[in-house]
């Protein structure tokens, strides 16, 4: 749908971000001595269908089962909205935003018959980027476009940074409890309107068909966040004390309440570097317990607490090799019916009955789609939302009926990718050099090619992150183009529990960067790889990663392609003044010697293999600063290196070019790298 309604929503954009640019993503690259030209380049049209980004991302099923809404990706940049009515099995498209201010990230149903939408943007504030929301409501068929942020005292819109976030979608009558976030206001000069000194973020019903507010709990100037029920009431409130200057402490409060009652009374403090204690993930109200995690024999656990004064913390579920990660929920009051952990592979165990019994069915019925999970569900749960992938498959997105026990296929994720063979994932382990087993994901090329292959190790980001068994579309598109790739799990990823994330890759970082290196180690040894061509490709820590490691190992590996990363400790501090989190990032960090040696942008005299690198000028994780002062004190040292900038494009370069020149760039430079060996 690309009439009045999309122009009618454009309009209400545009007015509260400005007129956005429309040109497409621009890249330059700095002077290079780097070899780029492919000794035998993969076609364009592979890197386009993997660098075409996902066709659903987030999706949403209406209460009453006749809509669904999906986020999906539109071509270059931006996403639109998608509406499918089920009965007529037409699909309709809003568009909204351009992808270079704002665009629409997730949706969720108010009503079957209002439709709320959340977009965020990044915008220019002094000299700093920052990102921001809005969010939207309008009609099943796209039309009555609302803006839903706060209005001041005088009916007029306030832009906040945030708008806020729905925390609980209720019965499905079309008001929501959102909590927003709450900007004092001074009186009007000559007017009988009055000053507000409300400050905070505080939670309101809202009416997504008229916009109007009720007030349920006050704003606090410390909260951070607000937990529901699930039967419209808040039953847990999370406070992060700040200093005099704004800045966080990095202690947590969590307060909770009784049913009926307006008291705050203790749940738990959390304090960054301290001892585990329960932190609350969801409540439900039907059972009157808070579902938390807390550390189990240095792992996490997930436990059930009683709300009803005794605090009595009864364990769920735990594993003695793995973190619980998640939780499980459904329906429009979030129920909680399972938890969620990654051993090799993701998993779910059910402690739901009926939901239990369901996912051994849908784990039959799909032997083929190992990851499942349930996305969405009516109000009544009748009707289902199914997701079904695995590392061959993108995944495909079902609705099964329970009354009919049918599972009818809607759309595929990335259809792109139909026909193209991919390669299979498989968990291996392999040892550090102090006898440390570190596990790992190797995926080899699509037709059988095990030996001597062009091989790239592939760190993952984070740090506070680890990889899992699943469809990837950078591991799958070397796969394609013949390279091994591995992804180690180094020490300080997390899921391993306490003793794995030692004190994260950054302050840990000897010993992270030194089970990457192993892991090119162990692929030369094993035959997979020829030593003469052995990458490493990283994106954000995993860019660090493949910069530090050659830092530690200048002759390992022979090509490195980091994308948006981290290259100056120092510097990754000095991003985050001015924001209330710098105090927590500078103890992430940590200082001392710790910040000369574990810098790369401080050693590129050590650096003997050609580099590429990617960042996008709009990246409010790492600023597009830390790769430009590496490629400056690489040529600055006489060493190869190449610098790609994409203009307006964030941490995650969202645009389907800009991946797609990204991929066939990064395939050019390593042919052309181990060619030269």
């Amino acid at each position: 749908m690309r009439g009045n309604t999309g122009a009618a929503l454009c309009a209400l954009l545009a007015g509260l971000v400005g007129q956005a640019a429309t040109a497409a993503p621009a890249a330059t690259d700095g002077a290079s001595a780097a070899p780029v030209a492919p000794a035998a380049p993969v076609s364009a049209d592979l890197a386009s269908r993997f660098g075409a980004r996902e066709h659903v991302g987030q999706v949403s099923l209406a209460p009453d089962g006749a809509h669904i809404a999906y986020v999906s990706a539109t071509q270059g940049r931006g996403s639109a909205v998608r509406l499918i009515e089920l009965s007529k099995g037409s699909e309709e498209m809003i568009d909204l935003g351009d992808g270079e201010r704002l665009a629409p990230s997730s949706c969720g149903w108010a009503s079957s018959a209002r439709l709320i939408c959340k977009f965020r943007g990044v915008a220019d504030y002094y000299d700093k980027q920052v990102g921001y929301s809005r969010l939207f409501a309008f009609d099943a068929d796209g039309g009555h476009p609302l803006y839903l942020g706060r209005k001041n005292r005088l009916g007029t819109t306030r832009l906040n940074q945030f708008d806020g976030d729905v925390i609980d979608w209720r019965g499905g009558d079309g008001q929501v409890l959102m909590q927003r976030d709450f900007i004092p206001e001074r009186g009007e000069t000559g007017s009988n309107i009055s000053a507000s000194s409300r400050d905070g973020l505080g939670v309101e019903l809202v009416d997504s068909r008229t916009g109007k507010a009720q007030l349920i709990e006050r704003p606090v100037s410390d909260a951070e966040d607000w937990l529901a029920d699930g039967q419209g009431n808040i039953r847990i409130r999370e406070t992060m004390p700040r200093r005099e200057d704004g800045a966080l402490k990095g202690d947590t409060v969590y307060s909770y309440r009784l049913t009926g009652q307006d008291a705050w009374k203790p749940f738990s403090t959390s304090r960054q570097d301290g001892p585990s204690v329960l932190e609350p993930l969801a409540v439900d109200g039907t059972r009157d317990v808070a579902f938390a995690t807390r550390r189990l024999d240095g792992r996490l656990a997930l436990y059930s607490v009683a709300l009803d004064g005794s605090m009595k913390a009864d364990l769920v579920w735990s594993n003695p090799e793995v973190d619980v990660d998640g939780i499980a929920r459904i329906g429009r009051r979030g129920r909680v019916i399972g938890a969620t952990y990654v051993t090799d592979r993701r998993q779910t165990d059910y402690f739901d009955p009926e939901y239990k019994t369901l996912a051994a069915k849908l784990t039959k019925a799909l032997p083929k789609l190992p990851l499942i999970g349930l996305v969405g569900a009516t109000a009544d749960e009748s009707r289902l939302l199914v997701y079904a992938g695995s590392d061959v498959d993108p995944g495909m997105y079902y609705l099964y009926t329970k009354a009919t026990r049918t599972l009818a296929p809607l759309m595929p994720a990335r259809p792109e990718l139909e026909g193209v063979p991919l390669g299979q994932m498989t968990s291996v382990r392999f040892p550090a050099a102090d006898g440390t087993v570190v596990p790992a994901y190797l995926t080899l090329p699509p037709g059988g090619a095990t030996k001597g292959l062009p091989a790239i190790v592939m760190p993952h980001g984070g740090p506070a992150y680890r990889d899992e068994w699943g469809f990837d579309w950078l591991v799958q598109f070397f796969a394609a183009s013949g390279y091994a790739v591995l992804q180690p799990q180094f020490r300080g990823s997390t899921g391993y529990g306490d003793a794995w994330f030692a004190n994260n890759g950054f302050r840990s970082w000897e010993l992270a960067i030194g089970d990457v290196s192993d892991a090119g180690r162990w692929l030369v040894k094993q035959g997979i790889a020829d030593p003469a061509k052995l990458g490493i490709v990283g994106w954000s820590y995993g860019g660090y990663a493949a910069l530090q490691s050659n830092v530690v190992d200048p002759d390992l590996f022979k090509a490195v392609v980091a994308i948006a990363p981290v290259t100056d400790l120092g510097r990754t501090k000095q991003e985050s003044e001015g924001f209330s989190n710098h105090a927590m990032v500078e103890r992430q960090i940590g200082s001392g010697e710790n910040i000369g040696k574990g810098s790369p942008a401080r050693h590129a005299d050590r650096f003997k293999s050609p580099v590429l690198l990617f960042h996008g000028d709009r990246d409010l994780n790492v600023g597009v600063g830390q790769s430009k002062l590496m490629d400056k004190r690489l040529r600055g040292a006489g060493k190869a290196s190449t610098l790609v900038v994409y203009e307006g494009l964030d941490h995650q370069l969202d645009d389907d070019r800009a991946r797609a020149e990204m991929l066939r760039k990064s395939d050019a430079f390593l042919r052309a790298a181990f060619a030269g060996k």
